[in-house]
């Protein structure tokens, strides 16, 4: 007698399963933060931009306001892709992993470009020395930013094949937030450009890229869409 191995689970339940836990996690982190951000509430709500779009609350508030736009626009591009003859599952992944590295990334830019309280006028500060700013930034800015190019390190490599290996994510991270430490000192926002922001900025992009590893390893075996052979002309 034979017995035959048993089945892996079905691809949509292992999705139904993951989008529960995302929808979990998103739920448990608004439960903890709802106190502060329904702080700017009132100001987002009447268009003020001082108290809503100048603030950690009210940015955060309003990039989980338009979460909904976000999936809108990932259907759109989604169905249109599908439209044209790509497979229903690169379809969506792709879909997603554009809007998701744009809307996850953007806030967190938004955030690392507002100025302190005396731009243009305090002096500009340099940090060059690794590890010194970390014992300073205290749990909630080595969490921020871990979180600044978590999601470019995590959609990034399932949309560009050419990204998807642990060295290249590293890299894409580090040269964005040195990009990011030039700016701030250009611009003159009275903001330490900081060697320890690039190095932890640089950890939360590789940490969130092997996070989703198992969907850009197949973005980088997979043929890409110029390699698919064109539909034969109809007699």
């Amino acid at each position: 007698m034979t017995h035959e191995a048993p089945s892996a689970p079905p691809r949509r339940t292992r999705g139904i399963v993951l989008l529960g836990l995302a929808a979990l996690a998103l739920a448990s982190g608004l439960f903890v933060l709802r106190r502060p951000l329904m702080m700017s509430a009132p100001r987002c709500a009447a268009g003020h931009w001082h108290g809503c779009y100048d603030t950690f609350n009210g940015v955060v508030l309003m990039t989980l306001v338009a979460l909904p736009l976000a999936a809108l626009v990932v259907w759109a591009l989604a169905h249109r892709r599908q439209a044209v003859g790509l497979g229903s599952a690169w379809a969506w992944r792709k879909s997603l992993a554009e809007v998701g590295m744009v809307h996850g990334t953007v806030p967190f830019l938004w955030l690392t470009m507002m100025p302190g309280l005396a731009p243009g006028v305090a002096p500009r500060r340099v940090s060059l020395v690794p590890l010194r700013d970390l014992v300073t930034m205290g749990t909630g800015g080595i969490i921020g930013n871990l979180l600044v190019f978590a999601a470019l390190g995590f959609f990034a490599p399932m949309r560009f094949a050419a990204l998807a290996s642990v060295p290249r994510i590293l890299a894409l991270g580090a040269g964005c937030s040195v990009l990011v430490e030039i700016a701030q000192y250009v611009l003159w926002l009275d903001r330490v450009s900081s060697v320890d922001d690039v190095l932890v900025n640089a950890t939360g992009a590789l940490l969130a890229g092997l996070a989703s590893r198992r969907w850009w390893r197949t973005t980088a075996q997979a043929p890409s869409d110029r390699s698919r052979p064109a539909p034969a002309p109809v007699p």
